[in-house]
């Protein structure tokens, strides 16, 4: 508990064995009262492993929902189970469970309800290995996201983000995509229903283990970050109605 908030660590994952103890050994149980693992049809014995380092509540797909539709579970699971603060950490141990008490005051204090652990901030991106394409590709799609959609964030593409209750349940989180987009298209929902954005300096990790997408699918990806950027912009406008912003 933090200030008698509920805190849920939500974990997606897709083979993760490699990678799992080591982020799970990292979390911060002095204040974590629930992991959760969402294992998405994983090929390797990430939810057998889950089990065995002791995390009781574990969901597996039977069939592979996506980057978007793992997360719907994940969020759906810790609203279940009560949680006040939900913290979406990644498995592959790219993030550092050390930032979750930074991450948890900043929403259990009431100064934000949305917060995201920024690889752009400082220079952890490009020290931690974050190839030159993608960083570039960051910069460019961040910078286009701010203008369109009028907000001044350091990045929209850290998998590193935390909310409290009120921001997922005031969002139509289940109208998004199943796919990498979903992640921007939830800031975008947030950003619509009034609520602001905290960031926190992350460092980050690029290693063999970690999980990434490749060029082909990060050209998909940068393109479905702009058609929603543009959908927000749009919006706002009152020139379109899109779908995603009615709860």
């Amino acid at each position: 508990m933090y200030n008698n908030k509920k805190v849920a660590v939500v974990l997606p994952a897709y083979n993760a064995e490699l990678t799992l103890k080591k982020t799970f050994d990292e979390i911060p149980f002095d204040i974590v009262d629930e992991v959760i693992l969402v294992d998405d049809a994983s090929k390797d014995q990430t939810a057998k492993v889950a089990r065995e380092i002791g995390i009781k509540h574990v969901v597996v797909h039977t069939q592979n929902k996506g980057y978007g539709g793992n997360q719907k579970t994940c969020y759906d699971s810790a609203l279940k189970l009560g949680a006040d603060i939900v913290i979406m950490l990644h498995p592959d141990y790219q993030y550092t469970p050390k930032l979750i008490h930074a991450m948890t005051s900043i929403i259990g204090n009431d100064l934000y309800q949305v917060v995201l652990g920024s690889r752009i901030l400082g220079k952890g991106a490009l020290k931690g290995g974050m190839p030159m394409y993608k960083y570039i590709a960051n910069r460019f799609l961040t910078l286009s996201q701010n203008i369109l959609i009028g907000q001044k964030l350091s990045e929209y593409h850290t998998g590193y983000r935390a909310f409290s209750k009120t921001a997922l349940e005031a969002i139509a989180y289940h109208k998004n995509s199943d796919d990498f987009v979903f992640d921007n298209q939830m800031l975008s929902q947030i950003f619509m229903a009034g609520f602001e954005i905290a960031e926190v300096t992350c460092p980050t990790k690029y290693f063999e283990e970690a999980s990434s997408i490749n060029f082909k699918r990060s050209s998909i990806y940068g393109l479905g970050v702009l058609k929603v950027s543009l959908t927000h912009f749009f919006h706002r406008l009152g020139i379109i109605k899109s779908p995603i912003y009615s709860k």
